[in-house]
């Protein structure tokens, strides 16, 4: 079984997403779309695979916004068609925050500026604790989704849209894939500036991301078995 993580930048890892496929007894292929000496002009070619060659697709997170691609440029339309493709053929996707937007946008929903931003971490309220419980969970995003038709949105916060499913895919707007040391690579980055903005201490962040890394690996590999188990398998 292999298992192929779209990593939309060079300091977002697999982490225990990856961790988890892994102990399921998948192969973890890491397709990079934007190299670190592009970071800054993210308006990349990408050729992406045959999602028909993957067990499961798994796109991640993205400091850009779907609807630019005046920044980031055509890729986007690739991954959306690309994302589409592995929904259509009935290859399950586990798509996380960018992932979650850009898959949204490739069966019918939407993407827009949020009403406020999300960073640290948050409870949510889920109609399927089996699936996403509460957490707290990672957050880091100034956009958020329209859920596509046809898809059951079952976790909000008072901001928005946290989770749905649709077929065999799962959309997040949080970041399960999270570790201490991935937030310090965000902060180094350019995070820190966001952080600043927001008048939040990029230190009490990663000390309390630190304080709650066993317990949030633990949620995560629950929330995984659970999408392998109540979503991947849907007919």
């Amino acid at each position: 079984m292999r298992a192929l993580f779209v990593q939309q930048d060079h300091v977002s890892p697999t982490g225990p997403v990856g961790d988890r496929f892994r102990h399921h007894g998948y192969e973890v292929v890491e397709l990079l779309v934007v190299p670190p000496d592009r970071f800054g002009t993210p308006d990349v070619t990408v050729t992406f695979p045959d999602p028909r060659e993957f067990d499961v697709i798994v796109p991640m997170g993205a400091p850009w916004s779907v609807y630019d691609e005046a920044t980031i440029g055509s890729w986007i339309g690739d991954e959306i068609a690309f994302l589409r493709e592995a929904h259509e053929a009935g290859v399950p996707v586990f798509a996380i925050c960018f992932g979650g937007q850009a898959l949204a946008a490739a069966l019918g929903g939407s993407v827009q500026r949020a009403g406020g931003a999300e960073i640290g971490w948050y409870e949510v309220d889920s109609d399927d604790h089996d699936l996403v419980g509460r957490g707290p969970w990672f957050q880091w995003h100034f956009d958020q989704f329209t859920a596509p038709p046809g898809a059951t949105t079952f976790a909000r916060t008072p901001l928005g849209p946290q989770a749905y499913t649709i077929g065999r895919s799962l959309g997040l707007q949080f970041h399960p894939e999270i570790t201490p040391e991935q937030l310090a690579a965000w902060l180094e980055n350019g995070g820190d500036t966001d952080l600043a903005r927001h008048g939040l201490d990029p230190d009490q962040l990663l000390a309390e991301t630190r304080s709650t890394a066993t317990d949030a690996a633990s949620r995560t590999h629950a929330l995984v078995d659970a999408f392998l188990t109540q979503v991947a398998t849907r007919p």
